[in-house]
């Protein structure tokens, strides 16, 4: 069982920066993978970032390609979403969630957060 809890959202201008913080209990947490998702107003969620247990490899879906940085610090049991060079598009509350690999269906994550908001304004 792991329980995951997000931190680190807010309002902030497009151009800015915010990090995510996405922390973790359990002593198995480098075990899983950790992916972050976002929803925005009448959307669906989406996938946006995952790293693997050993923080080796790394996918990101195309439109935060160059912008976000995902990383973990299993010493932490924390795993963290550095956002930079924010859209009002990236508005959307942010998820983090536990599986067992890299992937990027919601599906194969087994346990989520419940998310932080982030505001981009224009």
């Amino acid at each position: 069982q792991v329980q995951l809890v997000e931190s680190g959202g807010g309002l902030v201008q497009a151009g800015g920066s915010l990090r995510l913080s996405c922390a973790a209990s359990g002593r198995t947490f480098g075990n899983y993978a950790i992916g972050w998702f976002r929803q925005g107003p009448g959307k669906e969620r989406e996938f946006v970032t995952a790293i693997s247990g050993t923080g080796r490899s790394t996918r990101y879906s195309d439109p935060v390609k160059g912008r976000f940085t995902i990383s973990r610090d299993n010493a932490k049991n924390t795993a963290y979403l550095q956002m930079n060079s924010l859209k009002p598009e990236d508005s959307a509350v942010y998820s983090c969630a536990a599986g067992p690999f890299v992937r990027t269906m919601i599906t194969d994550y087994d346990y989520w957060g419940q998310g932080t908001q982030v505001t981009v304004s224009s």
